[in-house]
């Protein structure tokens, strides 16, 4: 898991080649007002193996209510675009009750247990989470504006 200023991302970018994709966009576009939906950066990879990006304006949950999800094929990048976002965090080696098994075609797996640490991620700010960190986005009160960017884990 990583927690910085959007203008630090780029000391990440040996992570992977598409990871240094999404970071690059990422500083490029980080002004700018974005559209509700889900696109590609690189159209013409616009499948699972390319960074997708979607931006989401959800309802934010209290915390008893967030659950805990982690991801195998995916990197998530999550940047609020309005306001504070509060993340819950947990090693998924240390998890021990699956709310909802492994869904392959959604990538993705809920957890009933609770986060270990509380991240609170600012405007300017990005959380990035690894296949090994489940995450319980979202939490807060009202309603919340942020991309989203899924990077094909190589």
């Amino acid at each position: 898991m990583i927690l910085c200023d959007i203008s630090d991302a780029a000391r990440y970018r040996a992570i992977s080649p598409l990871f240094a994709e999404a970071v690059d966009w990422l500083l490029n576009n980080a002004g700018q007002e974005f559209v509700k939906g889900i696109w590609y950066i690189n159209p013409e990879a616009a499948t699972e193996a390319g960074v997708r990006v979607s931006c989401e304006e959800p309802a934010l949950l209290p915390r008893d209510k967030a659950r805990l999800e982690a991801h195998r094929r995916y990197i998530d990048i999550h940047v609020p675009l309005k306001g504070t976002e509060t993340i819950g965090w947990a090693p998924v080696a240390s998890l021990k009750h699956v709310h909802e098994p492994y869904d392959e075609a959604r990538d993705i797996v809920f957890f009933g247990d609770t986060a270990q640490s509380l991240l609170h991620v600012k405007r300017g700010q990005i959380a990035v989470f690894f296949p090994e960190d489940a995450h319980a986005p979202n939490i807060g009160l009202g309603n919340h504006r942020k991309l989203c960017i899924k990077i094909p884990v190589e």
